[in-house]
């Protein structure tokens, strides 16, 4: 199977520390939206070959700042133009503090299934901190409307290493979550991108963010607390109760096939037996210039040799639990893990790293927490 990404390049303030592609405030909401739709029509035409998609997925930016009008407009160009399957997930990401109730049944009823709220923490003092618009009772206010709506399927995201913070806030925000019975969690720490505010004020030292170690000690104690209240770690960063991964997610770390709609929308997909990626381009003008023109507004493209392609689909798969499939592996490259990587294999195994899984190349957990190293051993000479 594959997904279909939507990214809504709107917010009502930039976080201190986001480089995503977003503009402040949604006055083209209306143009975006038609130039959306278009560009749903203008990709169906151009790739009339692709196969059912069983995941869609609106990122942003924050598309909780479009109308729920809206939302079930873009979902009914998608179907219109794409195969969808019937228990397809839908998810919608959302900003606590910028949803209404009407604007979640309306998502609801045109079939978003799976939300996903920014709530990074519900400590008042941190969020303002790191620019966030909502405080912590806008979270529990969201939560309340969304399951109102009939909303079930609902991810968290959390972060630590945030500045002025402790491990104690970390966990605190983590036990409400668990306590209002979330079924996923994204818990990741803090990434400081060079060029953004955050980035500024910490390298003038106005700023200053807790140490590696402290960071350290905050995921450890954030991974076996979540391992105690049900939470299965099924990828690095994520985390979810039985039954509530989320699909669209799990076919990225499977190097699976997506399309991209918006700006700065990123698409992979097999064209003519070739891994071909591309991206759209960023300005939001030049997008709906492009589209109104007739053209698909892409901005790169390129084909990704083989052993590229090989490489990535271990980088990925490798940062899930259960890690990257032999079979499936050796069926999409003719050659198997252990013909393909015999240096690097056997040095996680001298490591330690490896989970003893005869159907599947997995890390264990110390594995996980070493990731970036054992990638890099695939990235060595064989």
């Amino acid at each position: 199977m594959a997904g279909l990404y939507i990214h809504i390049p709107f917010c009502r303030q930039k976080c201190l520390y986001c480089d995503f592609v977003s503009y402040p405030c949604p006055e083209r909401a209306g143009d975006f939206v038609l130039a959306l739709e278009q560009e749903i029509r203008l990709a169906a035409r151009a790739y009339p070959s692709l196969s059912e998609f069983d995941t869609v997925f609106f990122g942003g930016g924050t598309p909780s700042l479009l109308r729920g009008e809206q939302i079930c407009r873009i979902l009914t160009a998608l179907r219109e133009n794409f195969q969808i399957t019937s228990d397809a997930e839908i998810s919608l990401e959302a900003n606590p503090g910028t949803v209404t109730g009407g604007f979640l049944t309306a998502c609801r009823a045109a079939g978003v299934n799976r939300l996903s709220f920014g709530v990074q923490s519900l400590n008042n003092g941190l969020l303002a901190g790191i620019g966030r618009i909502h405080r912590g009772q806008n979270v529990l206010d969201s939560l309340a409307l969304a399951r109102k709506a009939g909303f079930e399927n609902i991810n968290a995201d959390v972060m630590h290493g945030l500045p002025g913070q402790r491990q104690e806030d970390y966990l605190d925000t983590l036990k409400i979550i668990c306590d209002l019975g979330l079924p996923h969690i994204s818990s990741y720490a803090l990434i400081l991108e060079e060029g953004t505010p955050l980035f500024h004020l910490v390298s003038t030292g106005k700023v200053s963010l807790p140490s590696e170690d402290a960071v350290a000690d905050m995921e450890d104690a954030g991974i076996a607390y979540l391992k105690e209240r049900g939470y299965h770690r099924y990828e690095i960063s994520n985390f979810a109760l039985p039954g509530y991964p989320c699909r669209h997610n799990l076919n990225y770390w499977a190097n699976g096939e997506y399309l991209s709609f918006g700006p700065a929308a990123h698409s992979c997909l097999r064209l003519d037996g070739a891994w071909t990626r591309w991206s759209n381009r960023c300005d939001l003008d030049g997008y709906i210039e492009d589209i109104a023109s007739g053209r698909l507004p892409l901005e790169e493209q390129r084909v990704i040799p083989r052993i590229e392609e090989m490489f990535e689909t271990l980088m990925v798969g490798l940062r899930t639990a259960q890690g990257v499939d032999r079979a499936a592996f050796a069926a999409r490259f003719g050659q198997r893990i252990e013909e393909a990587y015999p240096l690097a294999l056997g040095e996680l195994e001298k490591r330690g790293w490896l989970s003893p899984s005869p159907s599947h190349l997995a890390l264990n957990e110390r594995g996980l927490d070493m990731n970036n190293a054992a990638i890099g051993l695939f990235l060595k000479a064989e």
